[in-house]
C-alpha cells in the first residue's frame, strides 16, 4: 500500500481521446498522491466541452487552452492562457502536447539537419478565419512556394495525417496563432522546434517570456510584414544566418520557462488539494455546531412531549382549559 495521501478526481468536457488514467493532470498528481477516479470526487477538472460539470459538487479546475477567459462563478480554479493569479495558473497549451524538458540541453547536428531540409516554408491551417495569417502566406508566397498541407488553401492535393512528419522536411513554418493576446501561446510556436524548423511566429507579444526569440523569426521585433518577409529571404539565401537559428535554445537560458516547469505546475495543483481538505474540514467545523445545536433542540421537544404524555388526560384539559380561561 502507498504511502501517498488518497485523491479522489475526475475529468469531464474534455477532447474524446483524453484518457482519465494517463494524462497531463493524473500524471502529474500520481507524484504525490494515489489516484482513484470517482464519480463522487475531490476535485473535477472540466474543460469547455458540456455541461456535465454542474452536476458535480466539489472543488472545480477548469482548462482551456483556447483564448478563453475562467468563469470564477462556476470553477474554483482554473489553468489558461491568462497570467497568474490566486486562482488562476498559466499553463500554455504546448505544455500538454509534449515533454517540454526534452527541447534543452539537445546537442543538434545543424549541418545534418540542414542537409534534410528539402522544403523552403509550410503552412497548416485549417481554420481559415485569421485573415491577418491569411495575408501572409499569400505575401510570402510571391517569393517561393509556400506548402499548404492543411483542409485551408491546401495546395499540395491532399490534406496532411502526420504533422509532424509533414513539417521535418521545411526549413521554416508559418507559426501565427488565430488571434494575437497577450499569454496566448499555442503549439503553433512549439512543433515546428521539436523538427529542428525555424517558426515564424505571429500572436502572442510576450512570446519572448515562453521562448528564446534569437531561435524564431518574431514578427514583433519588426515594423511591418514586408519586413518580417523580407528577413526571411536573407535567412533562406545565408545557410549560416539559418544555421545560427537552429543553434539558439528553444527556451532563454536552455532551461524551460516558468510556466511549464513541472515543478511549479505541481506546487499550484498540490495548493488546490490543501484548499479542497482546509475547505471540507471548515464546512464539517461549521455544520457540527449547527448540527448539535438541532440536536439539543430536538430533544427539549421530545422531553416535553414525554412530560406531556405522562400527564392523565383529564389533568391535561383541566390545565389547557385554565391556559385558554386567563
Amino acid at each position: 500500500m502507498s504511502n501517498k495521501p488518497a485523491l479522489k478526481i475526475n475529468f469531464t468536457g474534455f477532447w474524446a481521446s483524453l484518457n482519465k488514467t494517463d494524462n497531463f493532470f493524473y500524471n502529474l498528481l500520481a507524484k504525490n498522491y494515489r489516484i482513484e477516479i470517482s464519480e463522487e470526487p475531490d476535485l473535477l477538472f472540466y474543460s469547455v466541452g458540456g455541461t456535465d460539470h454542474t452536476k458535480y459538487r466539489c472543488t472545480k479546475i477548469y482548462y482551456t487552452g483556447e483564448n478563453e477567459k475562467p468563469n470564477f462563478m462556476l470553477c474554483d480554479f482554473a489553468f489558461s492562457y491568462g497570467y497568474n493569479t490566486p486562482r488562476n495558473y498559466r499553463l500554455p497549451l504546448y505544455a500538454l502536447y509534449h515533454d517540454v524538458k526534452k527541447l534543452t540541453h539537445r546537442t543538434i547536428d545543424t549541418e545534418k539537419i540542414l542537409a534534410e531540409k528539402n522544403g523552403f516554408c509550410c503552412f497548416l491551417v485549417t481554420n481559415g478565419k485569421c485573415a491577418t495569417r491569411n495575408d501572409f502566406f499569400e505575401a510570402l508566397s510571391k517569393y517561393k512556394k509556400v506548402d499548404s498541407g492543411g483542409q485551408f488553401r491546401n495546395n499540395i492535393g491532399y490534406v496532411v495525417d502526420d504533422k509532424h512528419e509533414f513539417i521535418r522536411k521545411y526549413k521554416f513554418v508559418i507559426a501565427f496563432e488565430n488571434t494575437s493576446y497577450p499569454g496566448y501561446t499555442t503549439e503553433k510556436i512549439y512543433e515546428p522546434f521539436i523538427q529542428h524548423c525555424v517558426p515564424i511566429y505571429w500572436g502572442d507579444p510576450n512570446v519572448d517570456r515562453d521562448f528564446n526569440t534569437k531561435a524564431f523569426i518574431n514578427s514583433a521585433d519588426f515594423t511591418s510584414f514586408d519586413k518580417v518577409i523580407e528577413h526571411v529571404i536573407a535567412v533562406d539565401n545565408d545557410d549560416e544566418l539559418y544555421k545560427q537559428y537552429l543553434r539558439e535554445p528553444v527556451f532563454t537560458n536552455d532551461e524551460v520557462n516558468e510556466y511549464v516547469n513541472e515543478d511549479n505546475i505541481l506546487k499550484r495543483l498540490d495548493e488546490i488539494v490543501a484548499y479542497h481538505f482546509n475547505r471540507k474540514r471548515k464546512l464539517r467545523q461549521m455544520v457540527r455546531p449547527t448540527y448539535y445545536r438541532l440536536i439539543l433542540a430536538a430533544d427539549a421537544v421530545n422531553a416535553k412531549l414525554r412530560r406531556l404524555a405522562a400527564i392523565p388526560a383529564g389533568m391535561l384539559m383541566r390545565l389547557t382549559n385554565k391556559k385558554q380561561s386567563g
